[in-house]
């Protein structure tokens, strides 16, 4: 399905860019407080869960984006809407993106559904949850629709609903937007913060990681072929990019799940706007607001909730209720 959007950006920013670096730069949520667990992966690896409970039976899993981490504006900005409306939530930290590098020498990708797969069969023991929602910023976006669509056979019965927000659903035409002069600035501060991150595990693998020359590095087909590619067991940028894509398993997904891409959002083209695999799948409801940037979806208002907020919200209040009324919001 292909929804109308309801989104009317504040006066002034209407913006791509506005709306995608105000809230990086200005948003705080101060009134969310974590409590951190320590998971091991099946490689003997650790993923670091940050827990949001406030007394539910449903349980929303939240997948940061590309460099972020479950401390984010718009990570606890998630976190305390739903807290807000019943959900107890679990913000968890991409391999290395926890304060500490993890201890494999494999990373972090757009692809690594299967710690999503972990996160979420692990949270469902640690609670009497009846429901659990999936929600995935950008890339974390990426790999929920992976996790739901080439995972689909796998995917935990208690998941009943996901959202994702500015997914760049083909990573190669994703890549591609970033590239451009315009996005400059962004892609400049994702090369410095992956730089700091291959940086922190050549001190743990010198002997298996090179930096040298890392400044001369422009894009993501530069980073990916040269790191993520070889680290993760990919034939090249082109082959993980190929295979990580989540487009074309959006016709695989069962569970319902609300898309929302902005329009005007500089990290996408339109090849990351999954028209027809939306209008061919009963369980995929698509939302192109004409503005909203790259997770921004900006909104003042008395609760501090940001659109996007209240309608991944509304979409889980719909599709995420309990079995039995149990619980008193």
């Amino acid at each position: 399905m292909i929804s109308p959007a309801t989104y009317s950006p504040p006066p002034l920013m209407r913006n791509g860019h506005i709306q995608t670096i105000f809230p990086s730069l200005f948003r705080k949520v101060k009134t969310v407080a974590y409590v951190r667990e320590r998971i091991t992966t099946h490689d003997d690896d650790f993923l670091d869960l940050d827990w949001s409970r406030c007394g539910c039976r449903r349980l929303a899993i939240i997948s940061h984006g590309l460099e972020g981490d479950s401390d984010r504006a718009y990570v606890k900005g998630m976190v305390r809407a739903l807290n807000l409306y019943g959900w107890d939530c679990l913000a968890w930290n991409f391999r290395g993106c926890s304060g500490q590098p993890n201890h494999r020498l494999k990373s972090y990708h757009s692809g690594s559904f299967d710690d999503l797969a972990h996160v979420v069969d692990h949270a469902v023991t640690a609670g009497d949850y009846t429901r659990v929602g999936l929600m995935g910023f950008s890339i974390g976006g990426n790999i929920t629709l992976l996790y739901l669509g080439k995972n689909r056979d796998q995917v935990n019965p208690l998941v009943s609903c996901a959202a994702v927000l500015s997914v760049p659903c083909d990573l190669a035409a994703g890549a591609a937007a970033l590239a451009r002069r315009a996005n400059a600035l962004y892609m400049h501060r994702f090369l410095r913060l992956l730089g700091q991150k291959v940086a922190a595990k050549k001190a743990l693998f010198p002997a298996r990681i090179d930096n040298t020359g890392y400044a001369k590095l422009r894009n993501f087909r530069d980073f990916d072929e040269r790191y993520t590619a070889p680290l993760n067991g990919f034939k090249n940028a082109d082959d993980y990019w190929s295979q990580c894509s989540s487009k074309p398993w959006i016709a695989e997904i069962s569970v319902p799940t609300l898309m929302i891409s902005a329009l005007n959002d500089p990290f996408l083209t339109p090849a990351c706007f999954p028209v027809e695999a939306a209008a061919a799948n009963p369980a995929v409801c698509l939302e192109m607001p004409a503005s909203g940037g790259h997770v921004g979806f900006i909104q003042f208002n008395r609760k501090g909730l940001y659109w996007s907020e209240r309608r991944i919200v509304e979409f889980f209040a719909r599709h995420g209720r309990l079995d039995t009324p149990r619980e008193k919001y």
